[in-house]
């Protein structure tokens, strides 16, 4: 049924309940009326009033309209009881109480207005705290680059410093004050990529460079790189690949991003020595890849904001002083993969940890 034949369906049902209170106020109004006026006509002819019966029109009449009136009057006066109620309620909800809620007291048109204000109503409260939580995150997102790329700047400002005015005993420590002035200003720098890359995730302008890719290949090149960094930490490599090609539609940089942010995340948080097992496999015609590490106790609040973005829990999973990043990493993959259709999720318990991803083929 298209938009106009049901609005026409409604005003013909406004228009029949509106007939219908007048028909009946002149029903019951001429019913009342000719009770007493026959007993008053009988009564004029027993007692030969004819001036009476003379006047007797109009009088009928006059008592006709005023008994439909009243009649009418009391049918109408729930409708315009809740018409009532319903203007007083837009004028609590147009004061700005947008925890007013319209009474539904019909199943007729007032009542799917009343119904209608109170959806709108919800919806514009749902629209504006969630307006309030976008920018209270502006906020905390302000505040937690203000923290994170004021400590690695701090560094750098005070090793250069050092270094000219000349406050380094020898060589030796020359050499160590440009190197970790060096390092620091290559941790800022992943920092502002991170963040560069995170901006760019999330706006509306993300465009990915598909291409059909052997995940296999790719997942494969990804660990080559990765063992032997790995095998600085401590921390033994599992492959679970298969042997056979896994041929999917990707971005493979992109990809590749967000496979090196749970490799790297694994590897910064597992106890060492410790060791990171790598599967991937295909089940209902999606690819699976699992990056399972053991590490430290995990809360749940932690678990539950674990994917949020500038969310670190270093107090709780930090090892051997390693510079803390920025809490894009997970929140970065997460994009990535979602962006492919897929879905990147935890699975966590006794001090193991799944990251999942789930692509389509």
């Amino acid at each position: 049924m298209t938009d106009h034949s049901k609005e026409s369906k409604r005003k013909k049902k406004i228009q029949f309940n509106i007939l219908i209170r007048i028909l009946l106020s002149a029903v019951i109004a001429m019913f009342i009326n000719n009770i007493p006026i026959l007993f008053f006509v009988k009564i004029s002819e027993e007692m030969n009033w004819n001036w009476f019966l003379g006047f007797f029109p109009y009088l009928s009449s006059l008592t006709y309209f005023f008994v439909f009136i009243i009649v009418f009057l009391i049918l109408t006066r729930r409708i315009v009881k809740d018409l009532i109620e319903l203007e007083r309620g837009l004028q609590i909800i147009s004061e700005g109480d947008l925890n007013y809620r319209v009474p539904v007291n019909r199943q007729d048109e007032i009542g799917r207005v009343a119904f209608n204000i109170n959806q709108m109503t919800e919806r514009l409260q749902h629209q504006i705290e969630k307006e309030r939580e976008i920018e209270n995150s502006k906020m905390d997102m302000i505040t937690g680059l203000s923290h994170d790329l004021r400590t690695p700047l701090t560094s750098i400002i005070g090793y250069i410093d050092l270094l000219r005015t000349d406050s380094f005993r020898d060589k030796d420590e020359y050499s160590r004050f440009v190197q970790n002035t060096y390092n620091k200003a290559i941790h800022l720098k992943n920092m502002l990529d991170d963040l560069f890359e995170y901006t760019r995730l999330t706006s509306f302008e993300t465009h990915l460079d598909l291409k059909e890719i052997d995940l296999f290949q790719l997942l494969d090149q990804l660990l080559f790189e990765f063992e032997p960094i790995a095998q600085e930490k401590g921390i033994k490599i599992i492959k679970e690949l298969g042997n056979s090609s896994a041929m999917v539609v990707i971005d493979s940089d992109k990809m590749a991003r967000a496979i090196d942010n749970l490799l790297m995340n694994a590897l910064k948080y597992s106890v060492k020595p410790g060791t990171i097992r790598i599967l991937m496999n295909t089940v209902n015609e999606k690819i699976m890849i699992t990056i399972e590490n053991k590490g430290r106790n995990l809360t749940k609040e932690q678990e539950l904001k674990l994917f949020d973005r500038f969310y670190k829990v270093d107090h709780s999973r930090s090892n051997e002083g390693n510079q803390t990043g920025t809490g894009l990493g997970l929140s970065i993959a997460r994009n990535i993969v979602e962006l492919h259709g897929g879905t990147l999720t935890l699975n966590y318990a006794d001090r193991i940890f799944k990251f999942i991803i789930t692509l389509p083929f």
